[in-house]
């Protein structure tokens, strides 16, 4: 029976519309798991006092983990029960998870010149059970995330047994905890201080590290560097890139945090050297990925402000756990300006040719990044008493799904609502928008006399 006809409409054929755009089921999913999530926050039995926490604290708490963002408006270790912890780990990774899944079935099969959205009409309309590559994708994502979260929980649960005295039961609940929150680079903490009580702890330092690195390079990056990890020649241009940027990234937000701040009396300036040099390099790190701190952002010099804006806003690989506008299309734009300057015909990479169209999506993105982090900030600063400079970064932070704040006072509810809204457009804005492009191409049977205005 048709829908004209008063009826249901056939789940086959519903099915086909909703899978006719991905990104539609990246949303609806997202959208709805942070609506479950939000719910369990809500029952008293999800917060230490045993009373119900307000609707915006727990849909801000919920979207936040989700979108494993790591912002808060109550400690995580001391407002929120067991429960309600344990709520907000399963979020963190169902959404870590579901963002590796979901993109990297995206890359792969827009790499491969498949047409997506027909092999998942065809699967809709025929019911099967897979589509190609789907199952072996699951399992790659599932199996790097087991790995390298059950590595990172072994670590830090020896660690806090050992060495803090933790119970064993405890011991392994931090672990747990930490491990998940840093390989999906979600930044959440059972301690109040984040992480600046373990500032000369290298052990602690060094596993967070790997396992937020990892979890930010994204599942096609580590799927190739395992198939063939000693021939460099053979990696995409994908990989090169990510691999390649991530590198020159780490090093210069390492060296410039480190040196902005080497004698702040609020950071850096008070520690040993060694301590310094660690913090420095945790610091240098973390905002382009994952929303741990071992140093007090609300006190740091504005140089180093505005490194950590920009490096949220840069963000992590592609398909990864990561937020921000990705390495690759920063590092796209930046070939791009680069063959501009030495008025080279084509964009080169790695020895191969980057399409106009590749060039176009990349710009989209990153405008459409700057205007929802612009006018993001814009509202920061009518709804609540802090500076543009503050506003800019938790914006800033919230879209790039980092977690870091410089610890404002009380936001508003106006406030939170935007944070939500730059989180989940943070989380589910690039991937729609390169999803859209990608998919959706229109073929044009005639062309326009070309013209174009005075740049510059």
């Amino acid at each position: 029976m048709s829908p004209r006809d008063g009826g249901a409409v056939p789940a086959p054929r519903f099915a086909a519309r909703l899978l006719e755009h991905p990104a539609r089921l990246l949303v609806l999913a997202f959208t709805g798991v942070i609506s479950i999530g939000a719910l369990l926050l809500m029952l008293p039995i999800a917060t230490e006092a045993r009373v119900a926490a307000s609707p915006l604290t727990a849909l801000f708490t919920s979207t936040s983990a989700t979108c494993v963002t790591g912002l808060v408006l109550e400690d995580t270790g001391t407002y929120w029960s067991g429960f309600g912890q344990g709520v907000i780990l399963a979020l963190i990774q169902v959404g870590g998870f579901g963002i590796m899944t979901m993109t990297s079935l995206l890359v792969i099969v827009v790499a491969r010149r498949i047409g997506l959205r027909q092999r998942l009409v065809a699967q809709a309309e025929t019911g099967a059970v897979d589509i190609g590559d789907v199952r072996q994708i699951l399992r790659g994502v599932a199996a790097f995330t087991l790995v390298f979260e059950v590595s990172a929980t072994v670590l830090l649960a020896a660690r806090f047994f050992w060495v803090y005295d933790e119970s064993p039961g405890r011991a392994l609940y931090l672990g747990v905890f930490h491990a998940v929150s840093a390989f999906n680079n979600a930044g959440f903490a059972l301690f109040s201080d984040s992480l600046t009580g373990f500032v000369s702890d290298p052990w602690i330092l060094v596993t967070i590290i790997v396992a937020f690195i990892v979890g930010g390079l994204g599942f096609p990056v580590l799927l190739e560097l395992r198939r063939s990890f000693r021939r460099p020649a053979a990696w995409s241009v994908h990989t090169k890139l990510t691999l390649a940027t991530t590198a020159v990234l780490a090093v210069g937000g390492i060296v410039l945090i480190t040196v902005f701040e080497w004698t702040n009396p609020g950071t850096l300036g008070p520690m040993s050297l060694a301590d310094k040099l660690w913090a420095g390099a945790f610091s240098g790190l973390t905002p382009r990925t994952v929303g741990f701190n071992v140093i007090d952002y609300g006190v740091v010099n504005e140089p180093s402000q505005l490194v950590t804006i920009v490096l949220m806003f840069i963000g992590g690989g592609s398909a990864s756990t990561a937020g921000g506008i990705k390495v690759t299309t920063f590092a796209l734009l930046g070939f791009v300006i680069l063959s501009e300057l030495r008025g080279e015909p084509e964009v080169t990479l790695f020895r191969r040719r980057s399409s106009p169209r590749t060039q176009r999506r990349a710009l989209a993105v990153a405008l459409l990044a700057v205007a929802a982090v612009a006018i993001g900030a814009m509202v920061l600063v009518l709804v609540t008493p802090e500076p543009l400079t503050v506003s800019l970064f938790e914006a800033t932070s919230a879209f790039g799904t980092v977690g870091l704040s410089t610890e404002p006072v009380d936001v508003p509810a106006p406030g939170r609502l935007v944070l939500i809204a730059l989180m989940l457009i943070g989380r589910l804005g690039p991937w729609t928008l390169g999803a859209a492009i990608v998919l959706r191409r229109r073929r044009r049977l005639f062309r326009y006399p070309e013209e174009g205005p005075i740049i510059g």
